[in-house]
């Protein structure tokens, strides 16, 4: 097998290994802060055991550590928001909102780099506004806020997507995820305390043991869908083009949707109208890399610490 059809089968493994943080997520039986704040201490201590992670903390400058340990804090509550969403609603609403990830970068990453706005990227937003319509009169009434929970998740992945994209090749990647889930951790554990006050939906305690079930779970969530799926991607995307890299993890909420109905049967809790407006938003974020010339991935380890994979592109 040749390095790029090996490189394509690598990228849809991982895509679909990401594809099942949404699935663990809801059956996962802990409230978000909690499923967060542990999902994010093992990543953290699997990292440590690792010579390499603590060698590039000794070559970074203070000030790039805490620049990197702010962008954690917004992976931190991306994170949060994004499994707050399930929370409140299921794994397919879930899904849905992070391929908004993609037109919240179309309008923030110009911003940020102080660069002219593409008319083809703004154009995509107003091509999804049908979609979420749709979506979000497709969802029982009950489920509504955890649309807008979701589409905040996906407006922060957005934003340090964005930022890691300016500051990841000052740093080696892992140690970069490390230092960033390590922030995101400690801010969750300061922020704890206040969570029954701003968001009690997420709250719960951090420092009861999770049960055995919660647990095989959560180690599931941690190292088969994170550390693994981030550490062949570094590999796999270094053989592909640009656009065929942006179209597989595309597909991330669709193999989501689709586990979601296989696993969890959540196609009984959902209408025609829902499907159809994914259908659109999902339709208008496959279009957005053949609407101009694809760039090559320059860091594709920025996508080691995002739900909506492609969102960093």
């Amino acid at each position: 097998m040749n390095p790029t059809s090996k490189a394509q089968l690598q990228i849809h493994f991982c895509v679909l290994l990401w594809g099942f943080t949404a699935i663990l997520g809801k059956l996962i039986t802990l409230p978000a802060l909690p499923l967060v704040w542990w999902r994010m201490l093992i990543v953290v201590a699997a990292l440590a055991l690792l010579p390499r992670v603590w060698r590039g903390l000794r070559a970074m400058s203070p000030r790039l550590m805490l620049a990197y340990a702010g962008i954690g804090a917004l992976v931190a509550l991306h994170w949060l928001t994004f499994y707050g969403a399930i929370k409140l609603s299921n794994a397919s609403v879930g899904a849905t909102c992070m391929a908004l990830g993609t037109v919240f970068v179309a309008m923030i990453e110009p911003w940020l780099t102080r660069t002219r706005f593409s008319k083809r990227e703004l154009a995509l937003g107003v091509m999804v506004l049908p979609g979420v319509v749709l979506v979000v009169g497709g969802v029982p009434a009950g489920m509504r806020a955890g649309i807008a929970v979701g589409a905040m998740s996906a407006l922060l992945v957005a934003l340090f997507g964005s930022l890691n994209k300016r500051l990841v090749e000052h740093g080696d990647p892992l140690t970069v995820t490390a230092l960033e889930l390590g922030a995101g951790t400690l801010m969750l554990t300061l922020l704890a305390p206040l969570m029954p006050l701003l968001f009690p939906a997420f709250a719960g305690p951090l420092l009861i043991v999770p049960s055995g079930h919660d647990i095989t779970l959560l180690l599931g969530l941690a190292l088969a869908c994170t550390l693994l799926p981030f550490t062949l991607s570094l590999v796999a995307l270094r053989h592909m083009s640009a656009f065929a890299q942006q179209l597989a993890v595309n597909l991330e909420p669709v193999y989501a949707i689709v586990l979601a109905a296989l696993l969890l049967g959540e196609q009984r809790e959902l209408t025609t109208t829902f499907y159809v407006g994914v259908v659109i938003i999902l339709a208008a974020v496959f279009v957005h890399p053949l609407l101009g010339k694809p760039r090559r991935l320059q860091h594709p380890e920025v996508l080691g610490t995002a739900e909506a994979k492609g969102a960093a592109d």
